[in-house]
C-alpha cells in the first residue's frame, strides 16, 4: 500500500494510491495518519478496505507530508561509508544517533526555507523508516517486522548552527521545512529489501547524489535494534537511516544551499521529492 496525505496545509486528509495509480479518500474511515494510526494493526484494517468505494481524488492535489506529525524524529549520521570518507570521518564503531525536532515536518514538495542568518544549508537524500508497534529490546533478526512502512527523508541540515555553534547536532536540523518526508508511506510489505535500494538527489538538475542503501555501515535492522535498546519505540516514529556521499559540506569548495535551488530526491519504489528553496523573509 501507498497511503498519501493530501489537500492544503493545515488541512490535509489521509488517502490511499490504488493499484490503477488512483488516490482515494481515507477520510471517512481515518482522522489522519499519525502515531497510532500508522500502527501495524491500524495498517491491517486499512487493507482491508474496499477501496473501489473510496472517493477519487484529482491526482493534481497537493501531497502533504505522509505523517502529520510524529512522537519522534530520530537520525542516523554517517552511515553510508562513501560519506564518511567525503567528510574525513572515522567509521562509527556504533550509530551516531541524533534528533530533528518535529515541527521540521515539510511537505515532500513544499518550499524549503533557509534560516533566517544561515550560511550552511546543505541537503540529505535519506530513507525514513517508521516504527509499526511499542518495542524495545529488538535482536536485529526480529527488528524489521515492527516496520510500518519506508519514506523518503530529506534530512535538510545548517552546517554552521551542527558543527560551529556547540551542544548537539538537533540546532542545526531542525529549523521549519527542514524535513520533507514522503510523497508516499509505503507499507513494509511492499519493500522486498531495504539494503537494496537506489537512492539520488538532483540539484538543480544536477546529479550530486547517488547511492544504494547497500552501502550503509549499519543496515535498518541493527539501527531499529540499536536504538530499541536504549528506548521504547512507538508507533509513529520515524527513523531517517543516514545520507549518502554528495552532500555540500563534502565538495571542494564546499557549496551550501541558495535562494531558488531545486531539489529533486528519488528512490526506489518511494516516489520522489522536488523542493525549491527560498530565503527566509
Amino acid at each position: 500500500m501507498k497511503l498519501v496525505r493530501f489537500g492544503d496545509i493545515d488541512n490535509e486528509k489521509p488517502g490511499l494510491i490504488d493499484p490503477d495509480g488512483n488516490m482515494r479518500d481515507l477520510s471517512d474511515y481515518f482522522s489522519d495518519f499519525t502515531h497510532e494510526s500508522v500502527s501495524l494493526t491500524t495498517l491491517e484494517k486499512i487493507k482491508n478496505v474496499d477501496y473501489n468505494k473510496l472517493p477519487k481524488v484529482p491526482r493534481t492535489s497537493r501531497l502533504g507530508s505522509c505523517l502529520a506529525d510524529t512522537p519522534n524524529f530520530y537520525c542516523i549520521g554517517l552511515n553510508y561509508a562513501n560519506h564518511a570518507k567525503e567528510t574525513n570521518a572515522d567509521i562509527p564503531k556504533e550509530p551516531i544517533v541524533f534528533s530533528k525536532a518535529t515541527s521540521s515536518i515539510n511537505g515532500p514538495n513544499d518550499n524549503v526555507i533557509i534560516p533566517k542568518g544561515s550560511v550552511k544549508t546543505d541537503w540529505e537524500v535519506e530513507l525514513g523508516v517508521v516504527i509499526g508497534e511499542h518495542c524495545q529490546y529488538l535482536s536485529e533478526k526480529d527488528a524489521l517486522s515492527v516496520v510500518s512502512g519506508y519514506c523518503i527523508v530529506n534530512d535538510v541540515s545548517e552546517r554552521s548552527y551542527q558543527f560551529d555553534r556547540g551542544g548537539q547536532w538537533i540546532k542545526g536540523k531542525s529549523a521549519q521545512t527542514f524535513a520533507p518526508i514522503g510523497p508516499f508511506l509505503v507499507t513494509a510489505e511492499e519493500i522486498e529489501n531495504p539494503q537494496n535500494l537506489n537512492l539520488q538527489l538532483k540539484l538543480n538538475k544536477k546529479v550530486v547524489q547517488k547511492s544504494n542503501t547497500s552501502d550503509m555501515i549499519f543496515t535498518v535492522s541493527q539501527i531499529i535494534s540499536h536504538l530499541s535498546h536504549f528506548m521504547v519505540l512507538r508507533p509513529g516514529d520515524i527513523i531517517a537511516t543516514g545520507t549518502p556521499e554528495g552532500v555540500g559540506i563534502g565538495m571542494k569548495p564546499p557549496v551550501f544551499l541558495k535562494d531558488g535551488d531545486i531539489m529533486e530526491l528519488e528512490i526506489d519504489f518511494l516516489g520522489s521529492q522536488k523542493q525549491k528553496v527560498i530565503d527566509y523573509k
